[in-house]
């Protein structure tokens, strides 16, 4: 294996192993977020208002994960 093959293929599981944490976490706050609406209908604006920010927070990592994973396959 040559030094170019060997250098995307850690771009590439650094992204697929990064972007693995962001994913199940998006589906893990998703998943609460149903299951307390399901309990408490009355409080379910706050909830949303909740998640749709701890989802963003959540998405911004997958992001740095896909930059990183551009400047190794670019840069190094």
């Amino acid at each position: 294996m040559d030094a170019e093959a060997a250098k995307l293929l850690g771009a590439g599981l650094a992204a697929a192993l990064g972007m693995l944490g962001p994913g199940l976490g998006l589906g893990l706050i998703g998943f609460a977020t149903m299951q307390g609406i399901a309990r408490n209908p009355d409080a379910s604006g706050r909830m949303f208002t909740n998640m749709i920010l701890m989802a963003g927070l959540t998405e911004a990592i997958g992001i740095y994960v896909l930059v990183v994973a551009i400047i190794l396959a670019m840069v190094v």
